[in-house]
């Protein structure tokens, strides 16, 4: 088999040779990766007068929404130290998140004119998909750091964990694009099933809220081992904004519990590997 391409079978029997997931080797798919995330960066502010802060925007409208509702009307974050700046990094934190995995989706059937006509590894697609919302992420916490330095929150050397977190975030969120934008090609009903998810998922998260306002002990374990942004936002708090509240590990009842979050974001980045590289060389032919 040539590493340009993979052989598979139709239902029918017949044999249909098609790209595979790194086609060309890991060089050429970074390459194109970088290049194609990179373009679809700027051409997504080409001919806007205020350019980037449409995207910065959207989290700081959505910040300045439930900052109001949620510290007068229900006022959650009472108090919470620091609230809105928890608030704020946990809503580009998540946004991020959602962007990249809503985006995934369809990314494979919006370059159909592509896939159909050129020969080029496919697992390029995605992932220029979560490059270009990681631009999107480090220009948004540019403004997160310096809500950081007016809201008067001192810098730690407990800072240093945040690429791990970032890292975390990352592999749960290719994992997720890599299947999404797999099964997309052939189940139409992944994208309404993935914004319903991607909802729930929001109100499941420590965004609006804090661990400790759960007081339903089964609720609050139910939460940190089946939602793994649950944990990351916990720690989150913890590492960046208030060393005084609880850890993920403590809130979990111990490091062991850790475990199970970090199993499921590898699990899922394993399957996402797996499902798209055995789909990748038939994804012109479903499309």
């Amino acid at each position: 088999m040539s590493a340009a391409g993979q052989t598979a079978r139709t239902g029918l029997g017949a044999r249909v040779i098609g790209p595979s997931a790194m086609a060309g080797g890991f060089r050429r798919f970074a390459t194109l990766a970088w290049t194609m995330a990179v373009l679809e960066f700027k051409l997504k502010f080409f001919g806007s007068v205020l350019g980037y802060f449409w995207q910065l925007a959207r989290p700081l409208m959505l910040f300045g929404v439930l900052y109001v509702v949620f510290t007068q009307a229900f006022p959650l974050g009472e108090g919470v130290p620091y609230y809105p700046v928890l608030l704020l990094t946990g809503i580009v934190l998540y946004t991020f998140h959602a962007d990249a995995t809503s985006t995934a989706v369809s990314a494979v059937l919006d370059r159909e004119n592509i896939v159909r006509k050129i020969h080029f590894p496919r697992l390029a697609i995605p992932a220029a998909v979560l490059l270009t919302a990681l631009f999107n992420l480090g220009l948004n916490l540019i403004a997160v750091g310096v809500f950081f330095a007016i809201s008067g929150v001192p810098p730690r050397a407990s800072w240093l964990e945040f690429p791990l977190l970032l890292g975390y975030l990352v592999t749960f969120s290719f994992g997720l694009s890599m299947l999404l934008s797999a099964w997309f090609v052939r189940y139409r009903d992944v994208k309404p099933i993935w914004d319903v998810l991607l909802q729930i998922t929001f109100y499941a998260s420590p965004v609006l809220w804090v661990i400790e306002s759960i007081q339903i002990a089964w609720l609050k374990t139910l939460i940190l081992n089946l939602n793994p942004l649950a944990p990351l936002l916990v720690q989150v708090r913890h590492t960046l904004v208030d060393p005084a509240a609880p850890s993920a590990a403590e809130a979990m009842g111990g490091r062991i519990h850790l475990l199970v979050p970090i199993g499921i974001v590898l699990g899922i980045f394993a399957l996402g590997i797996y499902v798209f590289s055995r789909e990748a060389p038939r994804i012109a032919e479903d499309l």
